[in-house]
């Protein structure tokens, strides 16, 4: 199963490919055998998906030969090419068309391609900018120094049977999800937890981990190098 592949180790990554800004660059330098040696998967999507996912995603696939995860914006973006998806529930929000209304139209086109779902719950932080998830979903992030809010809706995704669950800054957000909010998410739920937005160091990166963190998601700073920080 992917969603094993996904958390195989204590430190796990994967980077995120917007098809919209996908290059001849990234398409080489994720073949590379040194990269890919780091990575458990390749995710692919975004909240506003102006290309054709399915294209992008078959030209990743070829090229690197690692598991490929659809994090999908809409159900639009459903392709045959992906090897699982993250059917995430943006439970940090209170719109009911990403908390369970886009998966009641997509779950028939998923369980007709016969793709892998990961159940996960999407909790979108407040990192110093208005990104582009918040706005399209059209909800509140949660506070980034509020431990106590994180803390129950991180506990509600588990007893509602998610299997992971993700904490998302946002694409380009100026600051990650503040480790606070790590390990006090870490302290309450047993199941794997993702991180993703505004991570650009090492560093960031080991203390993303330390605090608790099963994988991490590289989006921006690899669009901009073409490497893993």
């Amino acid at each position: 199963m992917v969603y094993d592949l996904l958390f195989a180790k204590d430190k796990n990554l994967v980077v995120l490919i917007d098809p919209d800004k996908i290059t001849n660059d990234i398409i080489t330098a994720l073949s590379d055998s040194k990269l890919n040696s780091k990575l458990n998967a390749i995710f692919i999507g975004g909240s506003l998906v102006m290309s054709d996912t399915g294209e992008i995603a078959k030209q990743i696939k070829d090229a690197t030969g690692l598991p490929l995860i659809l994090f999908p914006g809409n159900l639009s973006q459903i392709n045959k090419h992906v090897d699982a998806l993250l059917f995430l529930s943006l439970i940090s929000g209170r719109n009911p068309e990403f908390l369970i209304g886009q998966h009641v139209t997509a779950a028939p086109i998923i369980k007709n391609l016969n793709l892998e779902t990961i159940p996960t719950g999407y909790m979108l932080f407040d990192c110093g900018s208005i990104n582009s998830v918040r706005y399209m979903s059209a909800t509140m992030p949660l506070p980034n120094n509020k431990p106590d809010l994180a803390i129950a809706t991180a506990i509600a995704g588990e007893m509602l049977g998610l299997k992971a669950l993700y904490l998302e800054a946002g694409s380009g957000a100026s600051t990650p999800v503040s480790l606070e909010i790590i390990k006090a998410i870490r302290s309450n739920v047993s199941i794997p937890i993702i991180v993703g937005g505004g991570i650009k160091t090492k560093e960031q990166m080991e203390q993303i981990y330390d605090a608790g963190a099963n994988l991490i998601v590289i989006g921006t700073a690899f669009e901009n190098t073409n490497q893993i920080p």
